[in-house]
């Protein structure tokens, strides 16, 4: 987090959630109700809400079809004492989705799962938010509605029906201005940078398993306004 701009918790929470690429998925065992806490990777549909893709398999999903209840940290992941990074705790309940959107945002953000996604024991869940907690350091622990971390999608259907093309086509011909956005505009280090996705807040942009929030100066509904958001942010980035 930046230390040096006003807290804003909402803001706090949404990065963490955007910009996370794995977490502790805290489930309930189906025999005793003790807590499970296991590993995961994750994604973001387009208002935010996370994405799992695990298998049947595997003890958190029986847990999940036997109790849908969860509970997912997302960390800071910053170097040194990982206790004085932020991270969020978002609760609610993993639901399966067949949602072809929610299979491509997630492919998109774990590539590498293009290889077992089509195996017949894993399957897509969706987290349906409820609340959040928020630790983002001394004196910055905070309590939020599940509708303080999503990402009001009404009204930008142009959009998101529109993402796919977006993000192709960014990753073809706009390479050297998504490295701009994140070296200059967000300080992150050189790397191959590219987009994964977008929605009416902001692009997610991504390199490795690194992933980066890049935060569009007014909510974008549509493509044609969305050109002009990321023209002006490039010429932003040029100019630094």
């Amino acid at each position: 987090m930046d230390a040096k701009a006003p807290f804003d918790p909402k803001a706090a929470a949404k990065k963490l959630l955007r910009e996370a690429r794995s977490g502790a998925l805290a489930t309930l065992m189906t025999d005793s109700g003790d807590p499970y806490c296991s590993l995961v990777n994750v994604a973001t549909a387009a208002d935010g809400s996370p994405l799992l893709l695990i298998s049947k398999l595997a003890v958190h999903t029986k847990n999940i079809l036997a109790d849908a209840r969860v509970s997912l940290m997302l960390d800071e992941r910053k170097e040194g004492d990982p206790l004085q990074g932020a991270r969020v705790m978002l609760m609610g309940r993993a639901e399966r989705t067949d949602n072809e959107d929610d299979r491509r945002r997630y492919l998109a953000y774990q590539p590498e799962a293009e290889m077992f996604a089509g195996f017949g024991d894993f399957g897509f869940y969706r987290i349906v938010l409820s609340r959040a907690h928020l630790v983002a350091g001394f004196g910055r622990i905070v309590d939020l509605a599940a509708k303080d971390v999503l990402t009001d999608v009404s009204g930008a259907d142009a959009l998101l029906a529109a993402e796919p093309e977006v993000i192709a086509h960014m990753n073809a011909d706009h390479r050297d201005t998504m490295r701009l956005y994140a070296t200059r505009l967000r300080g992150a280090s050189e790397g191959n940078w590219s987009c994964v996705g977008c929605d009416p807040e902001g692009l997610d942009l991504q390199n490795g398993r690194a992933g980066l929030r890049l935060l569009f100066p007014q909510r974008v509904t549509g493509p044609g306004p969305l050109r002009a958001v990321l023209k002006q942010l490039a010429e932003q980035a040029r100019a630094q």
